[in-house]
């Protein structure tokens, strides 16, 4: 079909008319100008630099985050420094390369970091009344199809390649049925974030979607009119939530400083009316096994394709 040879194209374009964000307190570093972050993090500034992508949020949600590091800036007493990231892949490399202190990343890229450079939890959001999400895949409201296995030979869209929620959770599930991603659907595309996806299948663009539970409940209550277009059809078990990671290296000091200033942030007016706009109850403290159902997934997948 012409819609499917023109879906990729069509979300770049969503990607691109996307509202911005109000950007005007901490200082924003554009990934896009390498040569910002040649030196080492805080080198001559004392700044801390922050890594937020607007996969982890709607884009319109990056404003109340640059609220929140303004507010870690604040109560830390020293700068810090936003970071835009466009993929969890740079992200991590960012971090293991210590172009940037912290970042706030999804649990399969913190899975990895892990495994490769030690990269450190010091804690996760939890909202809605618990620290775990989901991964949701979708439908246009009006599709006939009721499970995964009905979007057989139809076109879907992952958010990113290292995302838990959007590109691991449904590539296990078809691997435990004997599948793939690249046979199974007809077409498959990158959106590069959760609320892409979800206007893609809203504006009936792709006839799926793996998305992040958290961003789907966000926008349902900030646009309902945009997921009332949208029909779950499938929910995963849950899985701890996209935690606040920092290098290992990270002066002990400065680290634990972060640590308490996440976990106490909405006992202080200021800390609890931005966590409210972010539809986050608090951050609670997190520990590594909290992802090893991720851990778990990554084996399996990887131990099925080296049968191959």
């Amino acid at each position: 079909m012409l819609i499917h040879r023109v879906i990729a194209s069509v979300i770049a374009l969503l990607v691109l008319v996307a509202p911005g964000c109000n950007r005007e307190e901490s200082k924003k570093i554009d990934l896009s100008k390498r040569a910002a972050l040649d030196s080492e993090p805080g080198e001559n500034t004392g700044a801390i630099r922050i890594a937020v992508g607007g996969m982890i949020t709607p884009r319109e949600g990056l404003t109340y985050y640059r609220e929140f590091l303004d507010f870690i800036g604040s109560e830390l007493g020293r700068p810090v420094e936003y970071v835009d990231a466009p993929s969890y892949e740079e992200t991590n490399e960012m971090l293991e390369n210590r172009s940037i202190d912290a970042a706030i990343v999804c649990s399969g890229p913190y899975v990895d970091g892990h495994s490769k450079f030690g990269l450190e939890l010091l804690a996760a959001p939890k909202a809605y009344g618990a620290a775990n999400y989901y991964s949701y895949i979708i439908v246009p409201k009006d599709s006939p199809a009721r499970t995964l296995n009905d979007l057989k030979g139809k076109s879907f869209a992952f958010t990113d390649p290292l995302s838990n929620t959007g590109k691991l959770v449904p590539e296990y599930l078809l691997a435990k049925q004997g599948q793939s991603s690249g046979t199974f659907f007809s077409k498959t595309v990158y959106s590069g974030s959760h609320d892409k996806s979800i206007q893609a299948v809203a504006g009936t663009l792709v006839d799926g979607a793996a998305v992040d539970s958290l961003i789907w409940e966000y926008l349902n209550k900030t646009k309902p009119e945009l997921t009332a277009r949208t029909r779950i059809i499938f929910k995963s078990e849950p899985y701890a939530t996209p935690p606040f990671v920092v290098h290992p290296a990270l002066d002990p000091a400065v680290k634990e400083r972060l640590r308490t200033i996440l976990l106490t942030a909405h006992t202080t007016p200021r800390g609890k009316m931005i966590l409210e706009k972010m539809m986050t109850d608090r951050y609670v403290p997190v520990e590594d096994r909290a992802y090893d159902s991720v851990r778990a997934m990554k084996k399996w997948i990887a131990g099925r394709q080296k049968q191959r």
